[in-house]
């Protein structure tokens, strides 16, 4: 289920012209290299609503949510509004996730939905994006600041639709360091939705969330092996001391990794992802996010 070194990136279904993309949210389908509908929402943000300002000056966050989350998760919807003080906001389902197509493949091939997101965000005019992933979300951005990332055009064979894709920033909240954990009570459970026939059925139906049943094949770059490729591409590392899906050793083997190219935020009483950042942490993400050059 890899997704490779991918490049193009199919655009929206829909194209709003210039006189708009600044005044109102926008929801579409985009799809995918591979073929997958990806549920999506653009919002301008408080300061591009002013239709004499072009958004080319101002950042564009795109959220990518952990497991079992999608669009219209209350929690999704949160993290939107608090990036909206900082610039516009695309917020999408992944793969298998909420009204998306597909499957989730559990962070290999959503690297696609992610470079999807990116491509559209930058068609409503923004010159600047910073990619925040929280969970799965979290080492879907880091491959994807790998894989799109400056480095990955130094050997200048860019693929069509990497340029259009890059990042110029990542934020990774509350993500692994490494693939098949199970050290804790969470992880193990999770394992079981992914793995078991029956835990697929409980995804699918109690949670909203369709899950592949193949193995990866063959195993994606892990988020540490990726951490590495993203220099010179700013990096934010958050976790919590209380997380209880990964403990405090993911962020450190992640910003080791990192070489000091990457800041490291251990956030005293957090706990997991989207429901454990509080509005004050949103806020400060959303500080350093629109203060970056790329």
């Amino acid at each position: 289920m890899s997704a490779g070194t991918a490049g193009h990136v199919a655009r929206s279904t829909v194209r709003p012209n210039s006189e708009t993309i600044r005044r109102t949210p926008l929801r579409t389908f985009l799809h995918t290299d591979d073929g997958v509908t990806i549920d999506s929402v653009y919002e301008p943000g408080a300061a591009v609503y002013d239709v004499s300002r072009s958004p080319s000056g101002d950042p564009v966050f795109v959220v990518a949510h952990g497991f079992t989350g999608d669009v219209d998760k209350p929690h999704v919807r949160r993290v939107a509004e608090a990036f909206a003080h900082y610039g516009a906001v695309v917020t999408f389902s992944f793969r298998g996730h909420g009204a998306s197509g597909g499957r989730s493949t559990v962070g290999d091939r959503e690297v696609l939905d992610l470079a999807a997101a990116v491509a559209w965000a930058r068609e409503q005019g923004h010159a600047r994006v910073v990619t925040v992933g929280f969970s799965m979300g979290g080492s879907v951005v880091l491959r994807h600041a790998a894989l799109y990332g400056s480095q990955a055009h130094a050997d200048g064979r860019r693929r069509e639709g990497r340029t259009e894709a890059h990042t110029d920033a990542v934020v990774s909240v509350s993500a692994p360091a490494r693939w098949y954990y199970r050290g804790t009570a969470p992880m193990r459970k999770l394992h079981w939705l992914v793995t078991r026939p029956e835990g697929r059925i409980v995804s699918r139906y109690g949670l909203n969330t369709r899950i592949h049943n193949r193995d990866w094949d063959p195993v994606p770059l892990s988020p540490v092996e990726a951490v590495p490729r993203i220099a010179p591409t700013p990096l934010l590392i958050v976790h919590g001391d209380r997380d209880g899906y990964f403990p405090v050793d993911h962020p450190r083997m992640l910003a080791e990794a990192a070489a000091d190219h990457a800041e490291l935020w251990l956030e005293p009483g957090m706990g997991h992802a989207e429901h454990a950042a509080d509005d004050d942490l949103l806020a400060r993400i959303g500080r350093w996010g629109s203060s970056q050059d790329g």
